[in-house]
């Protein structure tokens, strides 16, 4: 699941409280006995290595005392979300390539080492995730499962565990919440509509097998594709986490046809169960943290007598057209302690604004105080010409994903240039 990462935060306890002997240590025990104890010397935090600069490093801009560097190139079509495997890999999935790649770095160079597609044939794949001993996969049309029993990196078990609406916004993320259950972010249909099919701008929750939980809010409805749904109203959540609170936060693209300004995007929805979060009626106004209720669509009117109170809000906020795509909540241990917190979401940029008002394609940064989120800043930036959109012509590509492992690495995906980026704290 994505979830909050507890590393930084015990590594820098541990590393605060290392304190470096030089000898032999000689102390007196009660009675007279003279113990020589061993020396114990400071563990050193194991230098990460950096590869030459590349395009990547020339082009892209990261904070003082951060490198980047190209990861992979050429590691298939459309690479989109990433998570980190269990032997300690990185998996991507190629939501145009139909396949699940493994990067590994064993000679720890800061490279990949080789490209392995180790499934293929799939319908556009946005995620992976383990669980119970299977790899989950989320594609276009469906959830599918597989298993390497010997462990060899063949999956030779494949298990189609429940189907998918298709069309529309056609990316389909899942992730296992702590209660054990699978949850599935499914967009709309459409720009601005009303959905027949109750799976649609939703987040489902299942069983890990595909059934429905008896504790779901619509578990017996005599609909049936009414009995997966936990929350809806989300209009396209293409990622969504699990804070160490507990809470649910998912972000969302919003509406189109409101022009440059509006609506906002919405960065953090703290999601709730059996609540509606406003599309296509509502939306957030507010930029930044923010604790107001949502307002209504210029032009809408809501039916029956539902409100705009009655909506989920977000709770922090970003310039419309914005696009946030996949998240990652924590810092690598490696990075300064004012990190550690701090949520970090792939801006994939506008494709549909003026020129004058075009909206990056970037890394950004969210800083999380007290569980909450508080204000922002770019964090990676440099992939968007000056003066055209993220989707022009001379743009260097598009971030669509953020990951980090406990080697203090943190990974970008491009699904524009197809290439993966390496991110490492080199010091002040």
């Amino acid at each position: 699941m994505k979830a909050h990462n507890p590393i930084p935060k015990l590594a820098a306890l541990i590393a605060a409280i290392l304190i470096l002997l030089s000898g032999t240590l000689i102390a007196q025990a009660a009675g007279g006995t003279i113990l020589y104890l061993p020396v114990v010397q400071k563990q050193a935090v194991t230098e990460l290595a950096l590869p030459p600069a590349d395009a990547a490093s020339a082009r892209l801009s990261v904070p003082p005392g951060f490198a980047i560097r190209y990861f992979a190139t050429q590691v298939g079509a459309k690479p989109r979300l990433m998570t980190i495997g269990p032997d300690g890999a990185l998996y991507v999935a190629l939501f145009n390539g139909q396949a699940v790649v493994r990067l590994p770095d064993d000679n720890h160079d800061g490279l990949a080492d080789a490209k392995q597609t180790i499934l293929t044939g799939l319908n556009g794949p946005h995620n992976v995730e383990w669980f119970g001993g299977w790899m989950y996969v989320a594609e276009a049309d469906k959830i599918s499962r597989h298993k390497d029993l010997d462990s060899n990196g063949i999956y030779e078990t494949h298990e189609t565990i429940l189907p998918l609406p298709t069309g529309g916004h056609n990316t389909r993320t899942l992730h296992f919440g702590p209660d054990g259950k699978m949850y599935v972010s499914v967009g709309s249909t459409c720009n601005d509509c009303v959905e027949t099919d109750l799976r649609r701008a939703a987040i489902l929750r299942y069983n890990p097998d595909g059934s429905i939980p008896n504790d779901n809010p619509f578990k017996n409805d005599t609909d049936l594709n009414k009995r997966p749904l936990w929350a809806w109203g989300l209009r396209n959540s293409v990622d969504f986490l699990w804070t160490p609170e507990g809470a649910l936060w998912a972000d969302h693209n919003g509406a189109d046809g409101m022009g440059d300004n509006s609506p906002p995007e919405e960065i953090i929805i703290p999601v709730q169960g059996n609540k509606w979060h406003g599309w296509p009626y509502c939306y957030t106004a507010t930029l930044g943290a923010n604790t107001a209720p949502e307002v209504l669509v210029p032009g809408k009117t809501l039916p029956g007598s539902l409100t705009c109170g009655d909506a989920v809000a977000a709770r922090f906020t970003d310039l419309a057209h914005s696009a946030p795509l996949g998240m990652q909540l924590g810092a690598p241990a490696q990075f300064p302690l004012e990190y550690q917190d701090d949520l970090f979401v792939a801006f994939h940029g506008s494709w549909n604004t003026s020129l004058a008002n075009a909206r990056d394609c970037k890394i950004q940064r969210i800083r999380i105080e007290g569980g909450q989120p508080t204000t922002s800043v770019s964090f990676v930036n440099g992939w968007r010409a000056p003066g055209e959109t993220c989707s022009g012509p001379n743009a260097f590509g598009r971030p669509a994903d953020v990951a980090v492992n406990g080697a203090g690495e943190m990974f970008i995906s491009d699904d524009v240039s197809n290439a993966i980026y390496r991110v490492i704290y080199v010091g002040p």
